[in-house]
């Protein structure tokens, strides 16, 4: 039986080396089971396997062991956002004592679904920009991670864009409009490309079916491509 403390332990193991701090709420009972993460995974098993493998690792380096002193039910949502919506209400039913998401829409999803239950994202684009906290030092609420920095990195990749390719003349941007990081990273993509003085034609899609008619429709518009991040374009990069 998981103590107070243990469970304590448990989530804060979950924190370590996070961008933004999180006091954690006193909400860890005692309970018959051993504490269970609700794995919410934005793309599929084969995609995260070295992602999972790291996670379990580490949890067992710090003593938490898969099945024994822990369990981890996975959940798998193949980029598609609907799926996040119904995996948070799913784990919700289970009861699990900490949601683990990975990318800014499913993070979104789950706080929608729950204000009690702790929330860890392993990575958000811009978490204060689309709302998933209050601030980096200052997070509030039941939501916590890791910031990848996404849209304040925009700038720089284009930077790099444009010394890998010399002759850049025009560059095409391409965004998942369903995923809110990937709008703001378009934003700033967009006002980069015009502080280089580089032509920018964007292409806006949703689904996994979009992404072939919008390369048909860039070709021969643009010289280069600029990908801006979501689970959507993560999952059918090939």
């Amino acid at each position: 039986m998981a103590s107070h403390v243990e469970r304590r332990k448990f989530l804060a193991t979950l924190l370590g080396g996070a961008a933004v701090s999180w006091p954690l709420a006193a909400r860890a009972q005692q309970s018959a089971k051993v504490p269970t993460i609700g794995f919410l995974g934005a793309n599929n098993a084969t995609f995260e396997r070295a992602s999972t493998d790291a996670f379990v690792q580490r949890l067992r380096e710090l003593g938490w062991i898969e099945n024994r002193t822990v369990a981890i039910e996975y959940r798998w949502a193949e980029g598609r956002d609907e799926r996040f919506t119904e995996i948070a209400a799913e784990f919700i039913r289970l009861k699990v004592d900490v949601i683990l998401t990975y990318a800014t829409p499913s993070s979104i999803a789950a706080k929608k679904a729950t204000a009690a239950i702790p929330i860890v994202f392993a990575a958000a684009g811009d978490p204060v920009g689309t709302g998933l906290v209050a601030s980096l030092a200052r997070p509030g609420g039941n939501v916590t991670g890791l910031s990848i920095q996404q849209t304040d990195l925009a700038s720089k990749r284009l930077e790099m864009l444009r010394e890998v390719v010399p002759g850049l003349r025009t560059v095409a941007i391409l965004t998942d409009t369903g995923a809110p990081n990937s709008v703001l990273e378009m934003g700033e993509a967009q006002t980069a490309a015009r502080t280089l003085g580089l032509p920018a034609v964007t292409s806006q899609l949703q689904r996994a079916e979009d992404i072939a008619p919008a390369f048909d429709a860039l070709k021969g518009r643009a010289d280069a491509l600029y990908v801006c991040s979501s689970p959507l374009l993560s999952t059918n990069r090939s």
